[in-house]
């Protein structure tokens, strides 16, 4: 319906521009100039502010950092490994010879439970990002500043040290001092020797790729899933549009990164689980069987390589028989080239959704007895629950338990799904700009 933007209410849009509007009776005020759609940013901002991902911040005093009761490791050398255009830096990493530490942002101390920006960022449930931007959970002030673990600057974080190879955790508030901010890229440069680096933190990459090798095929050697999705990435040209798009291969460096991050995040929902808190888990259930025997059919049908399955077939040997058909398609893809985006595409969808869950209901994708989301309070709502819920258990706070966890759990469930949506909303305008471009 056509809405005439009045006089006053017109600003200085011109026509063809995108703007964010409000109307009644056919007429209208403009709240917010987005600027011309000729622009990709643009219109992608327009995306993120017509589907109410793109927020006001509430109004909010974070407390002066302190360094009362915290475990002091900065002297410890510690870095973060992250994507080349992050800002929000959750999680760091320190490693020895016998002993990993994964620090994790303490955003619990700078939101308190139950304030107008606690509330806030319950509802906004997860951070959203989309092609050169993002509309985060949290203000810039907290997410991009005094949560995030950046270079050379004391920071409040929650301390999972693990004794290696195996061992009990132990968990603590702590501040630390990042010593380097990485990217995958010089990551990955440093441990193939490409670029020199300081010699200590190239000996704790190399502990750390070490640690993650292990860790990983500890992780497919139980019967976790294998699918690898690449990415798709965009470059922007100086005029607002799409230069190009490629599919990013996953990076060695990533590696690093995930299986410590796995193993937090699994210490953390065993002793939560193990002495019955409250918390909200990350659930994956087991597949159906009529589900995983229709994705052999099918991929039986491409020609690709299938595990052998029983006649009978339970919720348990249907997870096995999956992790096991991933494999072969992983495998597949890598030796054809064939069906390298379809194939793993069609495992995902053979699978019940992972979610939120105030039970702990095991993680079949990564066959994990108790998984939870801890380490990216920053940018995900269910892990500050969880923070909160560690905290609570080793008497560091007194921050009380969500009242009602089963709703808390479906809302963010269905949040990370429409912010997933937009994600991938926004990919498709990219593409399409490409392609119209060409």
């Amino acid at each position: 319906m056509p809405i005439v933007v009045d006089r006053k209410g017109g600003g200085e849009a011109r026509p063809g521009d995108l703007a964010l509007v409000s109307g009644r009776r056919g007429r209208a005020r403009m709240q917010r100039l987005l600027g011309s759609a000729k622009r990709v940013d643009n219109v992608l901002e327009a995306l993120l502010v017509e589907t109410g991902v793109r927020q006001g911040f509430e109004p909010h005093d974070a407390p002066a950092p302190s360094l009362e009761g915290r475990v002091d490791l900065r002297d410890e050398l510690s870095f973060t490994i992250d994507p080349e255009t992050a800002k929000d830096f959750d999680d760091a990493l320190t490693l020895k010879d016998d002993r990993a530490y994964v620090h994790i942002a303490d955003v619990s101390y700078f939101v308190p439970a139950g304030t107008p920006l606690d509330r806030g960022a319950a509802e906004r449930a997860f951070s959203t990002y989309v092609p050169g931007r993002v509309a985060p959970m949290l203000p810039p002030d907290l997410s991009e500043d005094l949560c995030s673990l950046r270079p050379h600057e004391d920071r409040l974080c929650v301390t999972v040290e693990i004794p290696l190879p195996a061992g009990e955790p132990t968990f603590y508030r702590s501040v630390i001092r990042s010593r380097e901010r990485l990217t995958y890229g010089r990551a990955e440069a440093i441990l193939a020797g490409r670029e020199q680096a300081d010699a200590e933190l190239t000996q704790a990459l190399r502990r750390a790729e070490a640690v993650s090798t292990e860790l990983r095929g500890r992780r497919f050697g139980r019967g976790a899933l294998r699918v690898e999705s690449p990415e798709i990435e965009f470059e922007f040209d100086e005029e607002g549009g799409i230069s190009r798009a490629w599919r990013a291969e996953e990076a060695h460096s990533h590696m690093l990164v995930e299986e410590l991050m796995i193993l937090a995040n699994e210490c953390v929902a065993s002793l939560l689980a193990g002495r019955r808190r409250e918390a909200l888990f990350r659930v994956h259930e087991r597949p159906e069987p009529q589900a995983v025997e229709l994705l052999l059919a099918k991929l039986a049908d491409l020609k690709v390589p299938t595990p052998p399955a029983p006649e009978n077939l339970s919720p348990a040997g249907a997870a096995a028989l999956a992790a096991a058909a991933s494999e072969l398609v992983t495998e597949h893809s890598a030796k054809s080239g064939r069906g390298r985006e379809a194939f793993p595409a069609l495992v995902l969808r053979s699978l019940k959704q992972a979610r939120y869950d105030p039970r702990n209901l095991g993680h079949s994708g990564l066959a994990s007895s108790a998984y939870c989301h801890f380490t990216s309070p920053i940018r995900r709502y269910p892990d500050l629950v969880v923070h909160r819920a560690l905290l609570r258990e080793l008497d560091m706070s007194g921050d009380p338990v969500p009242l009602d966890l089963g709703e808390l759990a479906e809302h963010t469930s269905g949040r990370e799904r429409a912010a997933a949506d937009v994600e991938y909303r926004a990919d498709d305008i990219c593409l399409a700009w490409l392609l119209d471009a060409e």
